[in-house]
């Protein structure tokens, strides 16, 4: 009977941050996982300790180019998601957040699989509405240096949408906003790991901007909760659908908390604000309390402890430097 209920889950971008979470978490609940990475930021070091996993299998692939495969969910999460590492290769990142929705909502419509899309609160740009829900359409710069990532994950989106109404499909939208935790690459150049990585070698901490921008920080146990929960949503449910923490920090507030619990030397430096980085962001969560029954509760302070435990480790066992 447990073999009948087993689910054959893709997860692409399983070995990135959040998606080796969510490989993680859907083993123990008993599903069968399909982990599909090219490595380009995520690393086989966040899941080698799932490759003895009877339930665990890991494919190094592409997802610009079709894959064929028979499973009864796919988590699509592939997508380089940090300024860093998007402006690298902008082209390769467009062509990741769409041709990878293309095959990957291809794959599903032909075997017929439950799909979700990890979209972005990036897709509100640097937004005129406060805190940002669902309804919001968004104030993104179509050519600055951030679209690359913005217009990929919105293109996405209304892929997502036209496979819906165009073939019926079970397609679920999340929009994540800023997440944290271990696996997070220590070079990523995302402000959490940025801070701590500074802190825990007396680095000077930079802030672009005067600090007053504010962000909202979800735990990533949390947010793959989320992620779960939306995926086992009715099939008339798609969304889209915000997942993140509304609890709103200042980046200065951030810096300041992150001295104070690594115990760190350093100082604050502040540098000028990059193009287009938004200047406030928060979820308005109603829609995922109500449809998803779901809502962080880890706070920053115990969140960022655990972070903070896990580059501490990676400085100490590698001697890892930040970039």
């Amino acid at each position: 009977m447990k073999e009948l209920t087993r689910k054959q889950i893709l997860i692409t971008g399983g070995a990135g941050f959040i998606g080796s979470h969510l490989c993680e978490k859907l083993l123990k609940e008993g599903q069968e996982v399909i982990c599909v990475d090219n490595c380009y930021t995520g690393t086989k070091e966040n899941i080698y300790h799932l490759f003895d996993h009877p339930g665990f299998e890991f494919i190094r692939h592409d997802v610009t180019f079709p894959i064929y495969l028979e499973v009864d969910e796919i988590y699509n999460m592939a997508c380089p998601a940090s300024p860093i590492h998007y402006q690298f290769d902008p082209v390769q990142t467009t062509k990741t957040s769409v041709h990878g929705a293309i095959n990957m909502l291809g794959l599903a419509k032909r075997i017929k699989a439950r799909f979700l899309q990890a979209s972005t609160s990036e897709v509100y740009g640097n937004p005129e509405v406060h805190p940002q829900t669902e309804e919001y359409w968004g104030n993104v710069n179509p050519i600055g240096i951030r679209s690359c990532y913005d217009e990929g994950k919105r293109c996405a989106e209304t892929l997502c949408m036209d496979y819906r109404r165009q073939h019926d499909m079970a397609v679920k939208i999340v929009r994540i906003f800023n997440t944290y935790g271990p696996n997070m690459h220590p070079n990523d150049g995302r402000v959490v790991s940025n801070f701590i990585m500074q802190a825990l070698q007396n680095k000077p901490i930079t802030i672009y901007g005067d600090g007053s921008q504010t962000r909202s920080f979800c735990y990533v146990d949390d947010l793959v909760n989320g992620l779960t929960s939306m995926m086992n949503t009715p099939d008339d449910f798609t969304g889209p659908v915000n997942l993140g923490n509304p609890g709103e920090f200042t980046i200065r507030e951030l810096a300041e908390m992150t001295i104070e619990m690594t115990g760190s030397r350093s100082t604050i430096e502040y540098h000028p604000l990059p193009q287009d980085d938004p200047l406030q962001r928060k979820p308005d969560i109603s829609l995922a309390k109500d449809a998803l029954r779901w809502t962080p509760l880890t706070p920053l302070s115990e969140g960022l402890a655990k972070t903070i435990d896990y580059f501490d480790g990676l400085l100490k066992t590698k001697g890892t430097t930040a970039s």
